[in-house]
């Protein structure tokens, strides 16, 4: 990797007019429609009075895989997406238009491991210029250690308690998933494709890491917040391992909000697999 060229990349800001038919096709592809007879999960696909998950900003505004231009030096096929960090600090309209604005935050040189890229996107509000959400998105690039440290990087996430969890909640993860989400931006042919699949190493297309995590602030929107989006202030978590479609996820939490609530994702029917770990969420 050439450090210097990415870090002094410059990002265009991406624009972007979402629909309440955006708004729906998400909530499909991060399990909003695993309970389709619940008023409560209605309101998250109905158009008449329609709610956006707060976990919808973190693909709005994408600015593309800009990793695979050669000038970086970036070695793309070995990247895998390693942390993701939501803030909301203003709800998000089920329809609009939004700004994103990007940027790199900072480079971690691991050295045999890899590096750690950290970047941010502030999602603005396309009329008002009101900040409605920061993503942060750490990227583990296998390939490009020896690279040097840049920049600043986010507090690391702390591990989870020693203790039992105080809850949990079990999700089931349709066969058609991955084929609904990838609608909502992610086109890359690992999750439709098994033939790129099994290039990649894996039995079958796997579902996209941001639906496992849409399906986290899913999980915690129905646990916790009564399905009110605006309580849902934040969240954090750490990829461990891809979810397949009909997978069974089990998501187990430590604290009752509001306040802070920690949590992780299992996978009961491939032996208790880690898919999600070190979440941390701020329940209002």
């Amino acid at each position: 990797m050439d450090l210097q060229k990415v870090v002094e990349r410059r990002f265009q800001d991406t624009e972007q007019a979402y629909s309440a038919r955006d708004t729906i096709l998400y909530a499909l592809g991060v399990g909003f429609g695993t309970q389709p007879m619940d008023r409560q999960h209605i309101d998250y696909l109905f158009e008449e009075r329609l709610k956006a998950s707060p976990t919808l900003a973190n693909v709005l505004g994408h600015p593309g895989m800009w990793a695979r231009d050669s000038e970086y030096g970036i070695d793309w096929k070995r990247l895998l997406h390693a942390e993701q960090r939501l803030e909301m600090h203003h709800g998000l309209a089920p329809e609009g238009r939004i700004v994103g604005r990007h940027f790199i935050m900072g480079v971690r040189d691991m050295g045999e491991r890899g590096a750690m890229l950290h970047q941010r996107k502030h999602v603005l509000n396309a009329d008002s210029g009101e900040k409605i959400a920061t993503v942060t998105n750490t990227l583990m690039l296998r390939s490009d250690g020896g690279c040097g440290d840049w920049g600043d990087v986010p507090e690391e996430l702390a591990k989870l308690p020693e203790r039992a969890p105080d809850s949990a909640l079990e999700v089931a993860v349709p066969e058609i998933q991955p084929l609904i989400y990838r609608l909502s931006g992610d086109l890359n042919p690992l999750h439709i494709d098994p033939d790129v699949a099994k290039v990649a190493g894996f039995p079958r297309p796997i579902l996209h890491g941001l639906s496992t995590k849409g399906m986290a602030g899913y999980a915690l929107l129905r646990q916790f917040c009564d399905f009110d989006p605006a309580r849902l202030r934040s969240m954090a978590l750490r990829f461990s391992r891809p979810v397949l479609p009909g997978d069974l996820i089990r998501f187990e939490f430590w604290g009752s909000g509001p306040g802070l609530v920690r949590f992780r994702a299992l996978v009961p029917n491939r032996d208790d697999l880690m898919v999600l770990d070190r979440g941390t969420a701020m329940i209002g």
